[in-house]
């Protein structure tokens, strides 16, 4: 049996001779509690978050995106893409041009990027699960159609049911003279079928046309503003990724779905870690009442420590015991945080208890959450590493100086 275990646990359940270290071992205690149940809670809010954003964008981006590191388009034929389309576990080869053109529909102007995307762009994208109004269709009986981003189309007023078509304006390619602007524009015209919904990034920005409208309208000839790919989920992406890369060489960007919105990834994850590491500084302005509690059970067991030491009981077999002692106090706590917190996160996933503020202008109703078990034990690790810390100085320092000289 471990005697200084043993002893601590009797002094952690027993009750004080002061009152006041009774009362200041439950503050301590809840205090763990309460600092390790919002850590919990509010780093799987933040899991929630990311994991609905990667969700979006994952029915909009391609797994791997890649573009030219000079020009804005480049033609496939030049280079070794035909070694690209033979990379195992590729499901989808995709050219698509991009281009910002100004958009007018009705009396209402504003620029957006008109997207030139294959037919099979829903297979390897999941757009379609995105509409919001109308369908996802580009092509039908002959006639063009284009899906609008819902930011593009309030901007416009665009509405599925009107017969008013979009108009396209863009430069020509080369030199023109400004004496006729007609001459230096293109212009084409195409019905909306659909409007998608997915962040205000892209919504705002993007409308997506058949890839041969956008190529006529841009007069890009063989030239390609990005090749993207789909691959089945079991591929490991950056694996893929790497082998790309050494294929195409320096001349060319090789993206996954992270790395083509990297400034909103790292965003989100600097927030998390900010978030975190202000709790943390909360949890360890709360483990002073770890400290005040032990170093008053010292005080208080001062005739206990007289008695061990009488029989025998080294220095180090008395530190040992109020050693223990916090760490009761610390491990508790964190243990009783985490189990609150991940109940609480269980509730929020299965009944939504927490509505979003915005009367439903949100595309789910409740706050997300998600449960990552490498975040729990990082709670764990950093609650009884704080716990440990406030324990040990009492017990070096305290002791020494009114009980073990």
């Amino acid at each position: 049996m471990n005697l200084p275990f043993f002893i601590a646990k009797r002094y952690f359940v027993s009750k004080k001779k002061q009152n006041i270290i009774n009362i200041i071992s439950a503050i301590s205690v809840t205090g763990i509690i309460v600092g390790t149940f919002a850590l919990v809670v509010v780093l799987s809010v933040f899991n929630g978050f990311n994991s609905l954003i990667e969700s979006f964008f994952s029915s909009f981006d391609p797994d791997i995106k890649i573009t030219s590191v000079e020009g804005k388009m480049f033609n496939p034929a030049e280079f070794n893409f035909d070694k690209v389309n033979q990379v195992h576990d590729i499901l989808h080869y995709a050219e698509v041009i991009e281009e910002i053109a100004l958009l007018k529909y009705g009396s209402q102007q504003y620029p957006a990027i008109v997207k030139g995307v294959p037919a099979n762009y829903a297979e390897y994208t999941h757009i379609d699960s995105l509409i919001v109004d109308g369908n996802f269709t580009l092509e039908n009986q002959g006639l063009n159609y284009a899906a609008v981003g819902q930011g593009v189309a309030y901007n416009l007023g665009i509405g599925l049911t009107f017969v008013d078509p979009i108009r396209i304006y863009v430069p020509k390619k080369g030199k023109q003279s400004t004496i006729n602007l007609a001459r230096a524009i293109n212009y084409d015209y195409i019905y909306p079928s659909g409007v998608f919904s997915v962040l205000e990034e892209i919504d705002s920005k993007y409308i997506l046309v058949p890839f041969q409208f956008a190529s006529e309208l841009f007069e890009s000839k063989k030239q390609i503003s990005a090749v993207e790919l789909g691959f089945a989920n079991s591929v490991n992406i950056k694996k893929v990724q790497k082998s790309i890369k050494n294929i195409l060489g320096e001349k060319f960007h090789v993206k996954n779905k992270y790395q083509q919105h990297d400034l909103i990834y790292k965003t989100l994850k600097s927030e998390k870690w900010a978030a975190y590491f202000i709790l943390v500084f909360i949890l360890i302005i709360a483990s002073f009442n770890i400290l005040s509690s032990l170093s008053m059970l010292i005080i208080d067991k001062k005739d206990d420590i007289i008695i061990l030491r009488s029989m025998g009981a080294q220095t180090k077999l008395i530190r040992q015991i109020f050693l223990f002692e916090g760490w009761l106090i610390s491990s508790s706590g964190a243990i009783i945080g985490s189990l609150l917190g991940i109940f609480i996160c269980w509730l929020q996933i299965e009944f939504g208890l927490i509505d979003l503020p915005g009367n439903g202008s949100f595309v789910i109703s409740a706050y997300p959450v998600k449960i990552i078990l490498s975040d729990i034990l990082l709670v764990l690790s950093i609650v009884l590493l704080i716990g440990f810390i406030a324990s040990w100085y009492p017990i070096k320092y305290i002791s020494r100086k009114y009980l073990l000289s």
